[in-house]
């Protein structure tokens, strides 16, 4: 029997992570997708710590209507924001097990208008 889909997306998420970590002067934006909403945090992996966390659940963001993607837009643009105002102008982008398309795309490309370098 070959592997799970669980278990595919674990040898993945573990390559990537292999590759990249988030430090206190470059932390790592962490992107989770679901089937309905997207969710973002900014971590410091040195301290384990949160830094910011932005989610299409919040309640500007789920009052607005558009498209999955306008919506993760916006988080990306909300992220961007609230890291600007915590002093983070660099992160490391960490899609996790998704392709850098649609949603994930359109949330990384809403960070770099809001302000972020990656």
């Amino acid at each position: 029997m070959g592997l799970t889909k669980i278990e595919k997306a674990k040898r993945v998420r573990r390559r990537i992570r292999k590759k990249i970590s988030g430090t206190a002067e470059r932390p790592r934006m962490v992107v989770f997708r679901s089937n309905k909403d997207i969710y973002v945090q900014i971590v410091n992996d040195d301290e384990g710590h949160t830094l910011a966390a932005a989610s299409s659940r919040d309640k500007d963001i789920a009052a607005q209507s558009g498209t999955k993607s306008e919506k993760a837009a916006m988080v990306g643009e909300k992220i961007a924001k609230i890291a600007l105002e915590k002093g983070i102008d660099k992160v490391v982008f960490d899609r996790g097990t998704h392709i850098y398309h649609g949603r994930i795309k359109a949330l990384a490309e809403g960070a770099r208008k809001g302000g972020l370098k990656f």
